[in-house]
């Protein structure tokens, strides 16, 4: 930026160093492709959403013929992928008994309260109609196999995950949130609270406050109006916790988010969490820490500028 004009960003924002914020903001595509030493890759694809559809199907067909169990935590509000992935199960007579699919959050009043799923943009109500519901009853596991949080179960989802699936989920599947957050877990949220990284990934499912970024962003979700209503958005919430990220197997994410010419909000925390630091200040950083991919739309890995200016004052981009 212009070096005549120098300033800190807002306070409310994840602690990221400026040479972090630098680098992530230069990185260029043909740098942006790796796998770690933990076997966790980024891959550039044209549209990951058909891969998500692809992979989800693939490995529930594969509980089905191969008769094993298969748990994954996924996110609640795919209303074209999940109808889509009901469809194949449905075409393909494939027997889901033994599904175990565990929604990562949903939204809570300010006193605690988990939104019950007669609440109109409830994140558990999305995942039972949009999938559950959409799989002929001849194939559907049995619906105590498809779990939404609640106020019953809020503060052991992490135990219910854990036992179902020996040890953790099969499979994670998430996006970046606007602030780095995996479901809820924001950074700097004193409900999540840890002295260090390592006790910070054993903190399980619980009541969260939301950060200032995620009522921005999820004020722009279709189901609450798509209008940047921040007052519409319940300030708190009920999320799976980092514990039950770093017990996934693995984990897949797609960074896809596009606003066409008019940008994404994306872009820049996608960098922050694939090439910064592994922090709680970017919660979804923590993935990196075991075997997985993250998938970056073509938009999402293209370059981006900001305004600038020469020693004249004439603005170069």
């Amino acid at each position: 930026m212009n070096k005549d004009f120098k300033y800190g960003y807002a306070s409310f924002l994840p602690k990221i160093s400026q040479e972090t914020l630098e680098k992530c903001r230069n990185i260029k595509p043909e740098e942006m492709e790796y796998t770690n030493e933990n076997g966790y890759s980024v891959k550039i694809v044209k549209d990951p959403t058909i891969l998500f559809c692809m992979d989800l199907f693939h490995r529930i067909w594969e509980s089905d013929k191969y008769d094993k169990k298969f748990t994954f935590i996924s996110t609640n509000h795919e209303q074209v992928e999940y109808p889509a992935i009901a469809y194949m199960i449905n075409k393909f007579r494939v027997n889901c008994r033994n599904v175990h699919a565990f929604a990562m959050d949903e939204w809570a009043d300010e006193d605690g309260n988990v939104a019950p799923h007669t609440y109109g943009p409830s994140l558990g109500r999305t995942f039972m109609e949009f999938f559950y519901y959409n799989i002929d009853p001849e194939l559907r596991p049995d619906i105590s196999q498809w779990h939404t949080l609640n106020n019953d179960n809020v503060n052991i989802y992490s135990d219910l995950i854990d036992e179902c699936g020996e040890g953790g989920a099969d499979i994670l599947y998430s996006a970046t949130g606007w602030p780095g957050h995996v479901a809820f877990i924001d950074p700097d949220t004193k409900e999540f609270h840890a002295d260090s990284l390592e006790e910070f990934l054993t903190l399980g499912s619980r009541i969260v406050t939301e950060s200032p970024l995620t009522v921005a962003e999820n004020s722009l979700f279709g189901s609450v109006g798509g209008a940047g209503d921040a007052w519409i958005i319940p300030p708190k919430a009920a999320t799976i916790g980092p514990r039950d990220v770093h017990h996934a197997r693995e984990t897949f994410e797609r960074h896809c988010i596009d606003y066409g010419s008019n940008g994404s909000w994306q872009k820049m925390i996608s960098r922050i969490q694939l090439y910064g630091p592994v922090s709680m200040e970017c919660p979804a950083s923590i993935m990196r820490l075991g075997k997985g991919t993250c998938f970056l739309s073509e938009s999402i890995a293209a370059p981006f500028k900001a305004w600038d200016s020469t020693d004249d004052g004439k603005t170069i981009y």
